[in-house]
């Protein structure tokens, strides 16, 4: 019961970093910029992997997407890259994990495949965080360069509000795999140290059925002496 309910955690906080990482995604506040220069009737900006935003002085929002998304820097289309993959490794993640839990009886009837299931939905999940991770410390860190550069000539940005929501889901998202995993590894030592228990009284017992006999024979020899 204990190990169905780790599982079920683990899965409800490895699914919440998916659904955080989804919104961090489709997110245009990966970098803001309070003062704009380029745009002098824009009261801030933003900018994310698809599209940037400018905010006027009445409280409007005005953003259009990027023309040619291979025209933009190498590190957001590796960021583009590491988060649809992330995406798209939590879902096969999820599909499998649902598949393998000990509550459910959908798809696989036995424990072994089940384990199986979890366990590769687990590293999936780990999987998943890691690029997350990757893509949004990456961005983070040429946001910053950027802004502490004295002879870079463009806007300079400030951290985003999705950055830190990004790192949180990454980290549900691993926390989650790490705690399927676990939950998984516990289950099969235990049952190993009962296939362990079992052999040892399975030969203890046969011990004793040899002894037992031997003791015989040698009665009986001594008995026809």
């Amino acid at each position: 019961m204990a190990s169905s309910s780790l599982q079920i955690t683990a899965l409800l906080l490895a699914v919440t970093g998916f659904t955080v990482l989804l919104i961090t995604t489709m997110s245009n506040r990966w970098k803001i910029s309070d003062t704009a220069t380029v745009l002098f009737t824009a009261d801030g900006i933003s900018e994310g992997l698809w599209m940037d935003c400018a905010m006027t002085a009445f409280g409007s929002i005005q953003c259009k997407k990027f023309l040619y998304m291979l025209s933009s820097d190498t590190h957001i289309q590796a960021c583009r890259a590491l988060m649809i993959a992330s995406i798209l490794l939590g879902f096969i993640a999820t599909v499998l994990s649902l598949l393998g839990l000990k509550c459910t009886n959908i798809g696989l009837s036995s424990e072994d495949g089940k384990m199986k299931f979890t366990v590769t939905g687990g590293f999936l999940f780990i999987l998943g965080g890691l690029c997350s991770m990757v893509a949004i410390s990456w961005y983070a860190a040429m946001v910053t360069a950027q802004f502490f550069d004295p002879l870079y000539a463009g806007t300079k940005y400030e951290l985003g509000d999705a950055l830190y929501l990004g790192w949180a889901g990454s980290v549900l998202y691993m926390l989650g795999g790490i705690l399927l995993t676990c939950s998984c590894k516990g289950k099969k030592k235990q049952n190993y140290s009962g296939n362990k228990y079992a052999y040892s009284a399975g030969q203890a017992a046969q011990q004793q059925r040899i002894y037992t006999r031997n003791s015989e024979a040698v009665t009986s020899a001594k008995e026809y002496v």
